[in-house]
């Protein structure tokens, strides 16, 4: 995300593998934003406020992937697997670097 606006997931560093990238692939997962939106050209004020719905919802599961209802764990592996994939494809190493 520049000063101004998100580039969007899909044209974000190795596909959406960022702090934002999750956001909009947890905003999916909740139903919170459709699966097509992609959060391209969104302004900071914008973003904070579906972290906000974002972060509202991990609450009520403990913010732990295991505690949430089989439809969901079904649909947090295929939108995560799918992002690993997209990541891999584009050179994404999932060992952390030096600045992350």
């Amino acid at each position: 995300m520049d000063a101004q606006n998100y580039v969007g997931i899909y044209d974000d560093k190795y596909g959406g593998m960022t702090h934002l990238g999750q956001i909009i692939k947890d905003a999916w997962l909740f139903g919170i934003i459709p699966e097509t939106e992609t959060g391209a050209g969104w302004a900071q004020g914008q973003m904070q406020l579906v972290y906000d719905k974002v972060s509202a919802r991990w609450d009520e599961f403990g913010h732990l992937p295991s505690h949430l209802s089989p439809e969901l764990r079904e649909r947090h592996t295929r939108i995560y697997e799918e992002a690993i994939k997209r990541a891999r494809a584009a050179g994404w190493d999932p060992v952390l670097g030096e600045d992350d």
